[in-house]
């Protein structure tokens, strides 16, 4: 073969495997556009577009008064697309670039004019068409950042693009904290009202298209969201705003006069149990509270000498003890401890006595010499009332209670559980527990479950309202009941809370409550802390609220009557001061002019509302437009002083606008000197006068 064939072979060879590859491209092509077509085209789609959330606007957290306590207001995210409609050519978007740049600069003043308007010149190079300008800009920014130029082209067409947000604050700041709560990613369920709640004013999210363009940026395919987001409903709570003011800063003044690590406050309404403050502090530095912890609902333990209310209840229901039954006080011996009261004395008392000055030896001993036999129909009583279980509030977090009795518990000790559990110790509860069973016994026996929140409302119209659970419409006997109130009032009149919680001008009935808190791993024994309380209900004589302050490890002495009482007692008195209802016999006096008051003569349909609206009955048959006032001893009557033609009017007693409008009328020319009400006029009342006449007028 000679070595043209040879080539011309090769050449042959060459070009064929090249077809043959081209034919393979070509079939490979066909079948990924026409075989596989649908199945790319729907991935590439997965990968380019994909349905985003859009959050709704979460619903407002009332107060019982109207007050707001938590919204969301609309934060804008503003971003910028460099090729929109209206600003695609450049001899539109050079001239004005550097005019938005300064106008973006003076405003929000985090970059200079030059960083802005290279900032800007570069996106527009890069082809950017969702450029991130500005976060966090409220309202009354996007309605300035509007009017800029470029931006102000179109809503679309200048290339301003928004994007709304939905922050919550707190017009109220840290008041009522705790209780109104929320949302948090990171919990599940939320904290407060803003968790428990969370179906209702969370609103249900929207949906937006959103399309994946080059560096991995989600731009929105259409300008409106697919589905429209809609706005959660509202929470009416029963917090009162005034109440929960004061009972925070009382709370927090105690606190630090105490030097105590911890407490809290809680002001409920006794008939409706409708929680209308509610007060928790934890010490960051000293002198320094914020509300880091619910205390009031999740705080449980030992709650001290406030449980031995329960404790005389069942000895009076089973009919064990009266009030004018005689024990020792001072010491208390059982196997294994002492018991003594704080201040021993050893004596022989009354139960109601003994109760007022909060013995513990004597609760111990009378609780264990009855029920010692039968510990059962004891913690039986406990557990009728509830003290066991939860009270399934409206907000997430209670404690589940603990209190032991002898079947269910290994830790039963038949020596010194039953009478240690006389006086508030070997169980745990919280102080809402506590204070909802002070308020059953002001509520007259009906004991209710509190409650936080009392309507849930969409638009303005309820939707869902709440009442108070009943756990228990009656917890005791009337007979018993009228003996523990009397017992509880002479705790405040004769007792431990005498120094610091009575007040003369009205009664208040309640418990003071030590406790010593035991220590995870030391127990009681040693670092020993206190728990300092005053829970009770006021006035005594027709309870109207029940309030209960618990502060914990204070520094400044233990004690519950001069820890917590002075605090109960603050409150007492400021809600007692500012509630009318509460207040009877009040005389009242009348401060200041009880006369008639002096007015001005002039127009006859303005003076009359005045005194109307002062509720001063108007003694007038005159139908003039103008008149002069006489006092008279049943009211105001009213002189006519009507405008004749020609003749002086009379404007003594009047104000200058009305003087000079009677004058004007008449053709006059005044003069005025001084300021008030009219006390001259040179030309008398009643002479008859021209045009142009100069009239001179003395105000005083």
């Amino acid at each position: 073969m000679n070595i043209r064939a040879n080539i011309l072979l090769r050449v042959y060879l060459a070009f064929g495997l090249i077809v043959l590859f081209a034919l393979a491209v070509l079939l490979k092509l066909g079948q990924v556009q026409f075989v596989q077509g649908e199945k790319w085209k729907a991935m590439a789609d997965s990968l380019s577009t994909k349905e985003f959330e859009i959050e709704a606007a979460r619903g407002n957290i009332y107060s019982n008064d109207g007050s707001l306590l938590a919204t969301s207001i609309p934060e804008y995210e503003l971003r910028m697309d460099m090729f929109a409609g209206g600003i695609q050519e450049d001899k539109v978007f050079n001239p004005k670039v550097d005019s938005l740049a300064m106008k973006l600069a003076g405003f929000f003043g985090d970059k200079s004019a030059k960083e802005y308007s290279r900032f800007l010149r570069k996106a527009r190079q890069d082809s950017a068409r969702y450029v991130l300008i500005k976060r966090k800009v409220s309202y009354q920014q996007l309605k300035v950042v509007r009017t800029f130029p470029l931006y102000n082209i179109g809503k679309h067409t200048g290339g301003l693009m928004v994007i709304q947000k939905n922050k919550r604050i707190m017009p109220f700041k840290d008041l009522a904290a705790r209780t109104i709560g929320y949302k948090n990613e990171n919990v599940a369920n939320g904290v407060g009202l803003e968790g428990a709640y969370g179906n209702y004013i969370n609103g249900e999210s929207g949906r937006q298209m959103m399309q994946r363009i080059s560096g991995g940026t989600w731009v929105p395919v259409n300008r409106d969201a697919e589905v429209a987001p809609k706005d959660g409903a509202d929470i009416i709570s029963t917090i009162d705003i005034n109440m929960q003011d004061l009972t925070q800063n009382a709370l927090k003044e105690g606190l630090i006069t105490a030097n105590a690590h911890h407490g809290t406050a809680i002001l409920m309404e006794v008939a409706t149990g409708e929680v209308r403050a509610v007060a928790n502090y934890t010490q960051m530095a000293e002198g320094v509270y914020k509300e880091s912890f619910n205390y009031a609902i999740a705080g449980n333990q030992d709650p001290g000498s406030t449980f031995k209310l329960a404790s005389y209840m069942a000895l009076l229901e089973d009919g064990l003890v009266d009030t004018n039954t005689m024990v020792r006080t001072g010491w208390y011996q059982i196997p294994g401890k002492r018991i003594t009261d704080s201040h021993p004395k050893d004596e022989m008392v009354t139960v109601k006595r003994a109760f007022e000055e909060s013995s513990n030896a004597a609760i111990a001993k009378l609780i264990n010499d009855n029920y010692s036999g039968d510990p059962m129909k004891f913690t039986d009583h406990l557990y009728e009332w509830g003290f066991n279980k939860k009270m399934e509030l409206q907000i997430p977090g209670e404690a589940q209670p603990v209190v032991k009795n002898i079947k269910a518990n290994k830790s039963w000790n038949k020596n010194m559980t039953l009478p240690q559990m006389a006086y508030g110790y070997e169980m745990n509860l919280t102080p809402l527990k506590m204070l909802s069973f002070y308020n059953a016994v002001a509520n007259d026996g009906r004991y209710v479950a509190p409650i936080f929140v009392k309507e849930i409302r969409r638009l303005g119209n309820p939707i869902e309202q709440f009442k108070a659970r009943v756990i228990d419409d009656k917890i005791c006997s009337d007979k018993t009941l009228s003996k523990v109130k009397a017992m509880l009032e002479g705790v405040v009149t004769n007792g431990s809370g005498k120094q610091n919680v009575f007040n003369p001008l009205y009664k208040i009935a309640g418990k003071t409550g030590t406790a010593q808190v035991a220590n995870d791993n030391l127990g009681y024994k040693l670092n020993k802390k206190y728990q300092a309380s005053f829970v009770g209900y006021f006035p005594a004589d027709k309870p109207k609220y029940s309030l209960i302050v618990v502060i914990n490890d204070p520094k400044n002495g233990y004690y519950g009557s001069t820890i917590s009482g002075p605090v109960f007692r603050k409150i007492a008195d400021r809600i007692y001061a500012g509630d009318v209802q509460m207040i009877n016999n009040v005389q009242q006096n009348l401060v200041g002019n009880t006369t008639a008051p002096d007015a001005k003569a002039g127009q006859s349909k303005a003076v009359k509302k005045v005194y109307n609206a002062f509720g001063i009955k108007a003694l007038y048959a005159a139908k003039s437009d103008y008149f002069n006032t006489v006092d008279t001893s049943n009211g105001i009557a009213y002189q006519e002083n009507t405008p004749v033609k020609g003749i002086m009017p009379n404007v003594n007693g009047m104000g200058l606008k009305d003087a000079m409008y009677l004058l004007g009328n008449a053709g006059l020319k005044t003069k005025v000197r001084g300021s008030g009400k009219v006390i001259g006029q040179s030309i008398a009342a009643g002479t008859k006068v021209g045009k142009g006449l100069l009239v001179q007028l003395e105000l005083q």
